[in-house]
């Protein structure tokens, strides 16, 4: 019979090669061109967005799933294009028609209930997944070229917040972060996070030299505050959903909503950041 140590070393375990061989796989798709930061990314959307709507489906709701995560996909490679030059502005007037082919597609879908509702829904897995991720070529073009540093480094400070507040709540965690929602989460684990995000922040600025490293601190600041929130929405979509996880592709981490809850809150703010205060 298995033990109560043996499982949590098990799930450690997962855990930790799942992490390691995923970020060393992103890490070298974002580094060698900026189509594999595109590739990376537009799968990152397209696989989350369709998690979130499964998520949905399971709780009784009827969103658009596969034309939901075709509107999110476009929303990405418009914008990625456009941040690499490859077209023009001009073309995100297209998501206007895109977005209200949804409408349309509603009006003729018979038998369902709420059907304003589940439009919502599939509005809602566009503007809380696909935007952000789509949002990360702003980050990766803010010096006007593609720089893999910069995405490299937010990841990094993203996941030691990840890593340090895991490890610190696991050891230490007493005090409730916000119970209602994430019975879990401890100031404890949220401290060890902050720990270990700025000091990796401080290690970055040594290498990543494109961003002096106040820069790197408030970097590390923003992935702080929006990654923490980010956890407790996702926990309280979960919640409102009675599901404990987002899926089970990554074995020890869950889905990948689970993954990059943290992401989708801290991303825009990072993103304005370094839109106004980056070349300065």
């Amino acid at each position: 019979m298995t033990s109560t140590s043996e499982k949590k070393f098990s799930e450690l375990a997962k855990r930790l090669v799942t992490g390691i061989i995923g970020a060393a796989l992103m890490i070298w798709l974002i580094a060698i061109s900026e189509w594999g930061f595109f590739a990376i990314f537009l799968f990152g959307t397209l696989i989350t967005q369709l998690e979130f709507y499964k998520l949905l489906i399971q709780g009784g709701y009827i969103p658009l799933k596969t034309y939901g995560a075709i509107v999110g996909g476009i929303l990405f490679t418009i914008a990625f294009c456009i941040e690499a030059g490859k077209i023009k502005g001009e073309w995100l007037f297209l998501l206007f028609p895109l977005t209200s082919i949804i409408y349309f597609i509603k009006l003729y879908k018979k038998g369902e209930m709420y059907p304003f509702r589940n439009i919502a829904f599939t509005f809602l897995g566009i503007f809380y997944v696909a935007l952000p991720f789509s949002l990360l070529g702003a980050a990766a073009y803010t010096l006007g070229v593609y720089n893999p540093k910069i995405i490299i480094g937010i990841f990094l400070i993203l996941w030691a917040s990840d890593t340090g507040a895991y490890f610190a709540g696991t050891l230490f965690g007493k005090r409730k972060l916000f119970e209602s929602v994430s019975p879990k989460k401890s100031w404890e684990g949220s401290l060890g996070g902050a720990i270990l995000s700025l000091a990796f922040a401080v290690g970055i600025s040594y290498f990543f030299v494109d961003l002096q490293l106040w820069k790197w601190i408030v970097i590390s600041v923003l992935t702080i505050v929006g990654g923490t929130y980010g956890d407790l929405v996702e926990s309280l979509f979960k919640r409102s959903m009675d599901i404990k996880d987002s899926g089970t592709k990554l074995p020890g981490h869950g889905g990948f909503l689970d993954r990059f809850d943290g992401l989708l809150l801290a991303i825009p703010f990072i993103v304005i950041f370094l839109k106004f205060f980056a070349k300065h």
